[in-house]
This record gives structure tokens, sequence and C-alpha cells, in this order.
């Protein structure tokens, strides 16, 4: 029997998840304010609940959206253009996974053209979907790639990320001004340590 069939795989299937209803996340953020020691019933926090759940669902609509169809539409007519396209300082906000706290930073894109090239702002769609998720940063680099890699099937991506993590600078050993990096590559980037040069070099050359 194939493994995938056996009734252990079968009982290990994860159950679809269930989102809660609106009230019940509201009922969720008066729960944590009277656990932080404040009333919820009193004038200035009243209205908190509706506030915060709906600030939720701009802080992590990235959920509800496909990287697919931001990367659907790629030109095929580019002059000829066949070298590096970079995009850099993306301002993005993103929240820790582990705490729930923001980090804060700016993505810097690169990519050779392989198929044909994509409209700029897609690639700032591309960060901001996967930053309004919980995420870890290794992770979001990780997929901004990926999801490009899949999208525009490119000679070679690169992503680098720079952010401040709250979850560092607000609470554990606080330390603000802490900048973390992490960075990705794909094809001729990944191949080739003369193009990472160049491309931490057009990065860094403001």
């Amino acid at each position: 029997m194939d493994a995938k069939t056996t009734p252990d795989a079968k009982r290990a299937a994860p159950e679809p998840l269930r989102r809660p209803s609106r009230e019940e996340a509201e009922a969720a953020v008066r729960t944590l304010i009277a656990w932080a020691g404040d009333d919820p019933a009193r004038e200035g926090l009243i209205e908190t609940p509706a506030r915060v759940t709906k600030a939720f669902g701009e802080f992590f609509k990235g959920y509800e959206e496909d990287p697919a169809e931001v990367l659907d539409r790629v030109f095929d007519e580019a002059g000829g253009y066949d070298d590096i396209v970079l995009v850099r300082d993306i301002p993005f906000f993103s929240h820790c996974e582990h705490h729930m706290v923001p980090f804060i930073g700016k993505a810097h894109i690169a990519y050779y053209p392989g198929q044909g090239v994509v409209g700029l702002s897609k690639l700032a769609r591309v960060v901001d979907l996967f930053a309004r998720r919980l995420q870890m940063q290794e992770r979001l680099t990780q997929q901004i790639a990926d999801a490009i890699e899949d999208g525009l099937a490119p000679r070679g991506v690169a992503v680098l990320l720079e952010a401040e993590h709250h979850c560092v600078s607000m609470r554990g050993v606080q330390k603000s001004g802490v900048s973390t990096i992490t960075t990705s590559f794909t094809g001729v980037f990944k191949q080739d340590v003369a193009e990472q040069n160049r491309f931490l070099t057009l990065v860094r050359g403001r």
C-alpha cells in the first residue's frame, strides 16, 4: 500500500483551519486587555477590540493574496533588454511570528530577465504580500525569491532584506538600532560570486 494512502497518513492529515468570527476575535482582544491589567469596559478601551480586529485585517491581509496573480502579466517586449533589473529600498513591515511584534525595514530585489519583465510595482507588491503575514525574516526573504523565480522564470534572482526587529528593541535584551540582514540568491546570482557582488554594490551604491 502506498504510504500516502495508509490509515495513519489519513489520520495525520490536518483539519481545515476554522477562521474565528469577528465577535470571537474582539472577545479575545478584551481578554488580553484584562490580562494586561486594564479594564476593557472603560471609556478609552471600549472600542479598542473592534479597532484591533480591523487593524489585524490590514496587517495580515497577505494571507488572502496569491503571488501568482500578482506576477501573472509578464511583458515579452523589453527592447531586447537582458541586463540586471534592480528595485531597491522597498519599505515593508511585518510581524514576528514568535511575539507578534513588528519588524520594519527595506527590501532590495534584482533579477535577470528570462522570458520577459514585469511591472516594477509588482515586485513591491510581492514583498507586501508575504510581509503581511506572521513571519520570520529568513522565510520572508526566501518566499519573495521563490515567488519571483516561479512567476518570471528569470536567469537569476537576488533578494536582500534589512530590518529592525522590535522584539529585540522593545523586549528581551532591549537593544534598539540592531539591524538584521538576510539574502537569497538563485540562478546566476547563486552560481557566480561576481554577480552577488555586483548586486550588493548596486544596493549599497547610494
